[in-house]
């Protein structure tokens, strides 16, 4: 009889993880929710990654290995992994990341509480007025995000995705750094969202991770200040035109503080680079920077 359960493509990419991967893969085949596949995609390892891998799949028919012809790079081979599964559902697992045994389950029962939802993000602090899942329209995920809390800084392993959402997107476009901030506002555009508590994932830090680039490569911070810019700007942003000014006005006022941060603690040939990406003189710099926007 086929499992009326929705079915969970489970999505781990891997280059040079054998530090980690066991472990990934283990905290998944623990999960107490079983219908679900999980696909490991390696891009061209270097180690044993593919070894590790291609073990679980001989001996547990959920998993199943693809190595690519050649290495795609992150956002690419997410895109790769995505395409390969079959279920209602996309959850990326990283291969240095874990989820909890009740991870999927928890995903899964707030995804299916609102068919209606696009995807949905975990890891999230207390609400202070209701509890979790509960879910948010499109530009009420907008409005958390830039007058609240933050929302769309969460990484792939935060979040669960309906697969038909995240092919009518297009997937991810690959842009370096920002690809999961640039991904929570395109689907907030078009999709209403479910907040999930904590204690559904783990995150692993380690230097070998790109994000370890953020603490030493000044312009990755301001990536995200121009990002942000660009979504707000738009014509898919579901805030109101008042709306729209008041964000841009708190992301001008971030980017004046960001550029004259540099110049004063680490660079003036970036804090030029950075200047130039903006159309704000030294004088309009300064201004913006003064006083943090209210609203």
């Amino acid at each position: 009889m086929q499992n009326e359960k929705p079915l969970v493509s489970v999505l781990m990419t891997t280059y040079n993880r054998e530090k980690y991967l066991a472990q990934a893969v283990e905290s998944v085949l623990a999960s107490t929710y079983e219908n679900f596949e999980l696909i490991i995609v390696d891009d061209q390892s270097k180690d044993r990654s593919l070894a590790i891998a291609r073990e679980y799949s001989e001996k547990d028919p959920r998993v199943k290995v693809v190595l690519n012809e050649k290495n795609l790079g992150d956002y690419p081979n997410r895109n790769k992994a995505a395409g390969l599964g079959k279920g209602k559902y996309l959850k990326y697992v990283d291969a240095d990341d874990l989820i909890y045994p009740t991870g999927l389950q928890t995903l899964v029962s707030g995804m299916e509480r609102f068919p209606e939802a696009g995807f949905g993000l975990c890891s999230l602090q207390q609400d202070k007025f209701r509890m979790f899942p509960f879910m948010l329209n499109q530009e009420e995920a907008y409005q958390r995000h830039y007058f609240q809390e933050q929302l769309f800084h969460k990484a792939p392993l935060s979040a669960i995705i309906r697969k038909d959402v995240f092919d009518a997107v297009g997937g991810f476009t690959g842009r370096r750094f920002l690809g999961d901030f640039e991904m929570w506002h395109l689907l907030s555009a078009r999709f209403p969202v479910v907040l999930m508590p904590h204690g559904v994932v783990w995150y692993r830090e380690h230097e070998d991770q790109e994000m370890q680039n953020n603490r030493t490569d000044f312009t990755v911070p301001f990536k995200y200040l121009k990002c942000a810019e660009e979504m707000i700007n738009r014509k898919e942003c579901p805030l109101s035109a008042g709306d729209r000014a008041k964000a841009l006005q708190k992301i001008h006022w971030n980017q004046a503080r960001y550029i004259l941060g540099v110049g004063k603690n680490n660079s003036l040939k970036i804090m030029l680079e950075l200047k130039k990406q903006t159309r704000f003189s030294y004088v309009q710099l300064l201004k913006l920077a003064r006083k943090e926007p209210k609203f």
